[in-house]
């Protein structure tokens, strides 16, 4: 039986393990460079990366996040329902294979393979790009590379990547299991995939472990600050090398949280357009002198591993309770 899967599965396999082997090689053969520039330059590093590194370093995000989706949506989805829609798994049942070792193998195998793709690519990324990493996190001024705890690059670096290859996987397997269509089951595990990925640092991932808060004052010459939504919220952005800001929220002169007054938009506004950079820093001092201040909630660099291995525990989780949903719905579901 596992002989009979892997010549399914080689190769689709095949062509993922080649494609990473190869992208491997290339950080291979420019990591080092990056490396003693690191050593030499500190920091600073981020301001000398040359362009072609820089150009590896986004495929390399792009390629990892991108690889649990693509095997959640070509491994994953069509495993047992391209042999729903033929009929074959019927040749398997009446040689005397269990329906539970039948999916036990194929999910199996395939949750390894999907693993070990999701984690020689990461590790490969990951090793590559922590120089910049290590010094963005050590203050390196930039808006050009992301720090590790940003939810772009949080999911391309350490462990995390493999949980997700399972969880695809899983996922793609369980919807082709019920939806017996091949191409329709690629497409609602890319969307489903798609969604999870898009809600985890949105409401699951600020709270698998405990965030820093920072008061930062509002005036002009201390923390950069921005407006949105017409004046009407403000956002400091303090300092914090390597950390990953989560929420916002403005506090009075007594420190409870409050609006910002609409004192504040009527100081910004003008007939003209956009108000002078000297209007806004007068209009900050004058939010200043009533007491209002900025809190900022955060996740430090410090809680990079915490976090990783949080999601990493979660999103395990969920393959194996597919894989349970798989189980029962193969017993009881399909004739």
């Amino acid at each position: 039986m596992i002989w009979l899967t892997w010549r399914q599965f080689r190769v689709q396999a095949a062509v993922m393990f080649a494609g990473a082997a190869a992208f491997a090689a290339v950080l291979a053969v420019t990591g080092p460079q990056l490396a003693d520039l690191y050593r030499t330059a500190g920091s600073s590093l981020v301001d000398q990366v040359s362009r072609p590194d820089q150009t590896l370093y986004y495929t390399g995000l792009l390629i990892v996040l991108a690889v649990p989706a693509v095997i959640g949506m070509f491994w994953g989805a069509p495993l047992i329902s391209r042999e729903l829609e033929t009929g074959t798994h019927y040749l398997a049942w009446n040689q005397g294979v269990t329906r539970t070792r039948w999916l036990a193998t194929k999910l199996g195998l395939g949750a390894a393979a999907s693993m070990a793709a999701a984690g020689l690519t990461s590790l490969a990324v990951s090793w590559w790009s922590s120089p910049i990493d290590r010094a963005v996190d050590g203050g390196g001024a930039t808006d050009t590379y992301f720090p590790r705890l940003d939810p772009v690059a949080f999911a391309a670096r350490g462990v995390v990547p493999m949980a997700h290859a399972a969880f695809a996987f899983v996922l793609g397997v369980a919807l082709g299991l019920v939806i017996r269509r091949t191409l329709p089951a690629m497409a609602t595990t890319f969307a489903l995939y798609a969604a999870v990925q898009i809600s985890a640092p949105l409401w699951i991932r600020p709270h698998l472990a405990a965030p820093d808060r920072t008061t930062v004052p509002i005036e002009p010459g201390g923390a950069p600050i921005s407006i949105q939504e017409g004046a009407r919220q403000i956002v400091a952005h303090p300092e914090v090398p390597g950390a990953w800001e989560t929420s916002q929220q403005t506090l009075d002169a007594a420190g409870r949280p409050a609006s910002v007054p609409s004192s504040f938009a009527d100081c910004l506004h003008t007939e003209s357009g956009p108000p002078t950079l000297q209007r806004f820093e007068g209009c900050l001092t004058d939010l200043g002198a009533l007491g209002y201040q900025q809190q900022v909630t955060y996740q430090p660099a410090g809680n990079f591993w915490a976090l990783q291995w949080a999601e990493t525990g979660i999103h395990l989780g969920l393959a194996l309770a597919l894989t349970g949903f798989c189980a029962w719905w193969i017993r009881r579901r399909v004739t």
